[in-house]
């Protein structure tokens, strides 16, 4: 209670007080299976209240053992006080012969197996082969270049979260600049483009929600999906040769005819296989549109996770294009794998062979979005009248010149304040250091800033004015890190040498700076609510740019937002709001 974050000073008998409550869990762990030894006992003859509340009391001390280990599993930090440091640029060193060199490889490497561990944990329950444990050691490998410079705990990380979030809505209060164009895209098209864009990104959005299968159709329709479904399970569907992974009882493909309306010949192939790389995709005729649409899903599994967080950045190489440039790596196998599957296996050959006239569309939500934005570009040279449109892609995806490259085909729908569409390691670097510098300079207590942020997030009100240490500082001051900063620092992090001086242009960052693909279509509420659920929503939307999306922000909806059902009810108020305009 005493202190601040960082000032840990009035609190320094912490740690001997929380030590000794530890070892009292012992004897209330044998008191609990004693309790439950005698509760499980029949021969016992006692009042009945007697024997609830006994069973009540030992359920109670059993969840918070189980909720105490699980705890100390997750915050307890196996490298104790050992701290890494990075060794200053432009020495000459010999890491390998070295002592400090030496400590330096062998704390990465201690740091990377407490992650790999931690991974593996959570990924217990599928099974694991080579790409798996490859996948492991890279992302493990993320998480330690990320987390190794600051002593920040998930608490201090939700404090500066929620000290963040009212920051941010005191400044958006405050009369500003508009910061996107609103009547006109980046390529100076005429404001028509806009909603022909919206009406066809409405009727695709209905592709890409549909790959997700019955989760999706369950979750849009509660009460009537399983009765729907059940009916249907038994009912005609494509050969065994049109479909490959598993889909026990039809449910998945039950689920997809409905969203999509098509009927079943429709679809020219279907496959639910699901591995880390490798993610579901359908193919399927669009008489309406006249288009062959292949419909990549998004993230829903633990592999897709796995592909979502192998986040390191290779170069993508094609013909024809002036400048290559850098890719999401986990992202981009995937539509490897699906390019190999359409193409080696003659899916659109075939498709195009029914329907020689239609065109290529390419569709997906989140990580669907992503893969279908790389394999149009792989795609593009062969089918040069392709089209895709990726819904809430994943921010760090594609270096600039691709970015730019795609703007001729690719339309990305965003919506509000998207979280997973800001996502970059760049934004994230950004967003730790806006954490640590809001939390270390905050003056007040650390549980004045949940209990009020809590109360804030729930019931609103004005943002609570937090003195900091930084008030009354002039902007120039603001460019060195503070003390209280560098005590929540293991070592200088790469963040503020962005800040103190501009970087060389002949030193590349430590990490590439990723965009969203193609041209931005940014849909935003007319007016903002900060509930997570509010009716009469009105949406207004705009063509936008990537730098607007060069910042997370931090607010309830910024996971809503991402959702596809949410994405697909603002696409379709927009399109029905403009359709009735134009019959007017």
């Amino acid at each position: 209670i005493s202190g601040t974050i960082s000032n840990p000073g009035p609190r320094k008998s912490l740690p001997k007080i929380l030590y000794t409550r530890l070892l009292l869990y012992f004897p209330e762990f044998i008191w609990a299976v004693v309790g439950a030894v005698w509760v499980s006992d029949n021969s016992v003859q006692c009042e009945k209240t007697v024997i609830n509340g006994v069973i009540g009391t030992v359920i109670a001390s059993w969840i918070i053992i189980v909720f105490t280990v699980v705890g100390v599993v997750i915050v307890f930090d196996p490298l104790g006080g050992k701290k890494t440091f990075y060794l200053p640029d432009g020495v000459s060193r010999n890491l390998e012969s070295s002592q400090s060199g030496q400590l330096l490889y062998n704390m990465k490497s201690s740091a990377t197996r407490v992650w790999e561990k931690r991974i593996r944990l959570l990924c217990c329950c599928i099974v694991q082969d080579d790409d798996h444990r490859v996948a492991f050691t890279s992302i493990a490998e993320l998480f330690r270049s990320y987390f190794s410079d600051t002593d920040l705990v998930p608490s201090d990380i939700a404090a500066g979260l929620i000290l963040l979030h009212q920051e941010q809505d005191k400044m958006e209060n405050c009369p500003k600049e508009p910061e996107e164009v609103l009547c006109h895209s980046p390529s100076s098209l005429v404001t028509d483009d806009l909603d022909v864009e919206l009406e066809n990104a409405a009727h695709y959005m209905l592709f890409a929600a549909a790959a997700y299968g019955w989760p999706y159709y369950v979750y849009t329709n509660p009460y009537t999906a399983l009765c729907k479904l059940n009916g249907d399970c038994c009912r005609n569907r494509p050969t065994d040769s049109d479909i490959t992974g598993s889909d026990r009882h039809n449910f998945h493909f039950g689920s997809i005819l409905k969203i999509t309306g098509l009927q079943y010949r429709d679809f020219i192939h279907i496959s639910f296989h699901n591995k880390i790389y490798e993610i579901p995709f359908f193919v399927a005729l669009d008489h309406k549109k006249e288009a062959i649409v292949v419909a990549v899903r998004g993230t829903l599994s633990f592999e897709d996770i796995l592909t979502d967080l192998s986040a390191d950045c290779e170069d993508l190489t094609l013909e024809e294009v002036l400048e290559n440039g850098f890719v999401h790596k986990g992202i981009t196998q995937a539509a490897n794998y699906i390019y190999r599957k359409l193409i080696n296996d003659g899916i659109l050959n075939q498709a195009f062979t029914i329907a020689p006239e239609y065109k290529l569309v390419i569709v997906g939500h989140s990580l669907g979005g992503g893969t279908a934005s790389i394999l149009a570009i792989m795609l593009r040279n062969s089918f040069p009248t392709l089209r895709c449109y990726a819904f809430s892609p994943p921010g760090g995806l594609l270096s600039k010149s691709l970015a730019d490259y795609t703007k001729h085909f690719i339309v990305s729908v965003i919506v509000g304040k998207d979280l997973v569409a800001r996502l970059s390691m760049p934004n994230m670097e950004d967003l730790k250091r806006r954490i640590v510098r809001i939390v270390a300079n905050c003056n007040r207590p650390k549980y004045q800033i949940l209990l009020r942020g809590c109360w804030y997030e729930v019931f609103g009100g004005d943002p609570d004015d937090f003195p900091t240490e930084l008030d009354g500082r002039n902007q120039d001051a603001l460019t060195q890190p503070l003390l209280a900063e560098e005590s929540l620092m293991v070592h200088r992090s790469p963040s503020y040498n962005a800040l103190e001086e501009e970087p060389h242009l002949n030193s590349p960052p430590q990490y590439p700076h990723l965009y969203l693909p193609g041209k931005i279509i940014h849909i935003v509420e007319e007016c903002s609510s900060r509930r997570l659920c509010s009716s009469d929503i009105k949406y207004m939307a705009r063509w936008s740019n990537e730098t607007v999306f060069s910042s997370i922000l931090i607010s309830p909806k910024m996971i809503t937002d991402h959702m596809p059902d949410v994405v697909l009810k603002a696409l379709n108020s927009l399109s029905q709001e403009r359709g009735s305009c134009l019959s007017c």
